[in-house]
């Protein structure tokens, strides 16, 4: 089947590859000339693990292509995926669409016959029907239908979240469409992998609810550890209890220093401002969105009472600064709330992060960057440890610790114990919910 993927972003390009790996011919379009050419080139503008090789691959198989020519990749393609972003809208919190629907309109003046014009990206409830009017006006001869794909790929593990998936959603209007969209996962639905086919409006609906649901896991274990901490509880071992009963589940329930990501906070955002268009409020989301504010607050909090009272003049190393490890993805991530907090405080502050560096130099002003742990932690007052990187979860503490000037850590992700931390000679352990 020949497919048309429209923006080649992390949604647009991880879905595009993965169609290619499953046979389908796929062109992949955006309208940055700059990531055309890295990609055409065979470089991936994006770190996700074993996209660039899968990528290649394909291309070398000739299922895959880039282009910046928007007409000519539709032009006889029997699914247009549309995967552009959908950012909040400054000052209401709603999703914009103006990139969606754009697309939507370009695509119906490419169209040359019947297409499934599928809504990749993450919008609210309501937004395919608008897509449907959008080229209907724009084309009043096409003929196409609508569906609407979300996608839930974890950043760090998407390959194999699109290969493997919990469940593929698809809402469609019609037969001929969900005949299409069958088609296009074959390749999953012969392996057994659950595929719902839905109606437009429950498909849209899944995905918000799907995020806010593991927005609201992670929030909560968060308001769980903050009492343990008050209480002398241990939020690992309350989190190994509750998680054990198979009608709350182990995962998302890891305590740190709240959810960030380029889908947790725009998606319960929107959420909440689709329930109040529709006076139904969401308040348990609303209440999540408020509460993983604070704590990043209270992260702030616990690295000032580990510096004295104040930041100024301490030397204090960050190991991490993505919203979680496996990307280079800064978007929301506590590192830009937490890290500030240090630089504004009078701190020194010495940055260590695997992929982070690329977006974070524009992000994270007035710090430095360094490549190894040991030589950031050289003199310092403080290390944290905010993103779980596979390469910080097993730093020899003691060489750490000889390398400070005070040694003290504030691990919020609780990487390490307690007792690891004493029996390595450090004088101060702060983690989320320890005792």
């Amino acid at each position: 089947m020949r497919i048309t993927m429209i923006g080649t972003g992390y949604v647009g390009l991880v879905s595009g590859v993965c169609f290619s790996d499953f046979g389908h011919d796929v062109i992949c379009v955006d309208k940055d000339p700059r990531k055309i050419e890295m990609l055409q080139a065979g470089e991936v503008p994006i770190y996700e693990p074993g996209l660039d090789t899968l990528m290649a691959k394909n291309v070398e198989a000739g299922r895959l292509s880039f282009t910046t020519d928007l007409k000519a990749a539709v032009d006889g393609a029997e699914a247009v995926f549309i995967a552009v972003g959908t950012p909040t809208r400054r000052g209401d919190g709603h999703a914009d669409l103006t990139y969606v629907m754009a697309a939507a309109e370009e695509v119906a003046k490419a169209m040359t016959g019947y297409a499934v014009i599928v809504t990749k990206s993450t919008v609210p409830v309501g937004t395919n029907q608008q897509v449907a009017d959008v080229v209907a006006k724009a084309n009043p001869a096409a003929e196409f239908d609508v569906a609407s794909n979300p996608e839930f790929l974890r950043e760090g593990a998407a390959i194999d979240d699109f290969m493997r998936p919990d469940r593929v959603v698809v809402g469609v209007q019609s037969e001929r469409a969900a005949e299409v969209m069958a088609d296009i996962y074959r390749p999953l639905f012969l392996r057994d992998f659950p595929i719902i086919t839905t109606d437009l409006e429950s498909a849209e609906m899944i995905k918000y609810a799907a995020n806010a649901f593991l927005a609201t896991k992670i929030t909560f274990i968060n308001e769980i550890a903050a009492l343990c901490e008050r209480t002398g509880a241990d939020v690992k071992e309350v989190s190994k209890g509750i998680g054990l009963d198979g009608r709350i589940g182990n995962k998302f329930l890891h305590a740190g220093p709240g959810y960030g990501g380029s889908c947790f906070p725009k998606d319960t955002s929107a959420l909440a401002r689709i329930g109040q268009d529709y006076a139904v409020p969401q308040n348990i989301v609303e209440a999540v969105m408020r509460v993983n504010e604070g704590v990043k607050t209270r992260m702030v909090e616990k690295l000032r009472d580990l510096c004295e009272g104040s930041f100024n003049g301490k030397t204090v190393a960050v190991l991490g600064v993505t919203f979680k490890p496996n990307t280079d993805d800064m978007r929301d991530a506590p590192s830009l709330t937490i890290v500030p907090a240090l630089v504004g405080g009078g701190a020194k502050v010495r940055v260590v992060d695997p992929q982070g560096r690329r977006e974070g130099e524009d992000l994270l002003p007035g710090v430095t960057w360094h490549e190894d742990p040991y030589d950031a932690v050289r003199e310092a007052d403080l290390v944290v440890i905010l993103t779980e990187w596979n390469e910080f979860r097993a730093l020899d503490l003691v060489r750490l610790r000889q390398s400070m000037r005070s040694a003290k850590m504030a691990d919020l992700r609780n990487v390490y114990s307690p007792a690891d931390a004493k029996k390595a000679g450090f004088v101060a352990y702060e983690g989320v919910g320890r005792k």
